[in-house]
């Protein structure tokens, strides 16, 4: 007599097959015959996406069975060392991915005053909130592009209409929130004494919301406002509307012995008979901005940065600016103050546009 089959677990994959037919038979049928081919590109667009959904969904409660099912292990303890000793199957939360808005089961071992530990959560490294890494990644680098609108917009059309304005603004603002700590545990590679160290300083002009100036600007942009309509502005021209961000950055570069065909081009244009020399490499980037802090303790920071790579000052230390003066006054000032000896190299390309 042949058995039967005990194994009732259902197959977690299998709405997402039954989704991956369903689409096979509507592009067979006769009626996708007659749609152009945006149509059916829409169709496997938005149907695609909620097969990659459920696709998803089958590996996480695939997942969610197999822990359940799983011998458990001797110990469960939280982070207060304290071990948890009852379990509880079934706890779930919700996690918005690039498909769509799936839902993670997992176990919950607990005990009596103590918060919850769930292993699963360390493995899959789920977030603190609902959406997930992928998610994040490409707010920030949608919002890096363009406007928090059009960001948002960009998301829309490749994962639907899940995510707002607000939300998408917290989420870059997030991840933004430990690049302060990545640059302070990140180590430079050594570099050799004939190596250059290079400090560089910038200052770039924000776009302000009018309660955001400073006291002085908000009062000149007031004036202005008060005269009436001005002369048309040039590109990029917003008088007493921004505030000046001093950025500074800190890098390792590889000597370039260079000519100068290699950078000017020669009248006429370049010939094949003479080849370019590259120019140098940065390597080892460190960077860092504010609007808030006074521009001395931004360059404060980058020569920090620079003393903690070369602490005995074997290399040359080159300073690049675009020549503004109260940079150059900064500047050399801490380094009499740090007692360094620096190499001020002058962007005299970007000074000449002032001139």
């Amino acid at each position: 007599m042949e058995r039967y089959d005990i194994n009732d677990v259902p197959d977690p994959f299998a709405c997402a097959m039954e989704a991956a037919l369903s689409l096979a038979v509507r592009l067979a049928a006769p009626e996708s015959a007659a749609l152009d081919h945006a149509a059916v590109e829409s169709l496997i667009e938005t149907d695609g996406r909620e097969i990659l959904r459920r696709f998803f969904q089958g590996h996480l409660d695939l997942r969610a069975l197999n822990e359940e099912n799983s011998p458990p292990p001797r110990e469960v303890t939280g982070r207060d060392g304290v071990p948890r000793t009852h379990r509880e199957r079934g706890r779930a939360r919700q996690l918005t991915c690039l498909f769509g808005t799936v839902s993670v089961t997992r176990l919950a071992w607990r005990n009596r005053g103590r918060p919850d530990v769930r292993p699963a959560d360390a493995t899959l490294s789920l977030p603190r909130g609902r959406h997930s890494a992928g998610r994040r990644r490409l707010a920030v680098r949608e919002a890096i592009h363009s406007s928090y609108d059009q960001a948002v917009e960009a998301i829309g059309d490749r994962c639907g209409r899940v995510l707002g304005k607000r939300r998408a603004e917290s989420l870059v603002v997030e991840a933004a929130q430990d690049i302060d700590a990545f640059y302070r545990h990140r180590i430079a590679s050594p570099c050799t004494a004939d190596m250059p160290l290079v400090i560089q300083v910038d200052g770039k002009g924000v776009v302000m919301r009018p309660e955001a100036l400073r006291e002085a600007t908000r009062r000149a942009a007031l004036r202005k406002k008060q005269q009436g309509r001005q002369a048309r502005l040039a590109p990029g021209e917003k008088p007493n509307r921004k505030r000046i961000a001093t950025i500074a950055t800190v890098h390792d570069t590889h000597p370039a012995k260079r000519r100068p065909h290699d950078i000017v081009h020669p009248p006429g244009g370049r010939s094949d008979r003479r080849k370019v020399n590259p120019g140098p490499k940065a390597v080892n980037r460190w960077c860092t901005a504010s609007l808030i802090h006074d521009p001395d303790d931004v360059i404060a920071e980058a020569f920090t940065q620079a003393a903690d790579r070369d602490p005995g000052q074997h290399r040359p230390w080159l300073v690049l600016v675009d020549g503004a003066r109260h940079q150059l006054d900064l500047i050399q000032a801490e380094a009499r103050r740090r007692h360094v000896k620096i190499d001020i190299l002058i962007d005299l390309v970007h000074v000449a546009e002032y001139i």
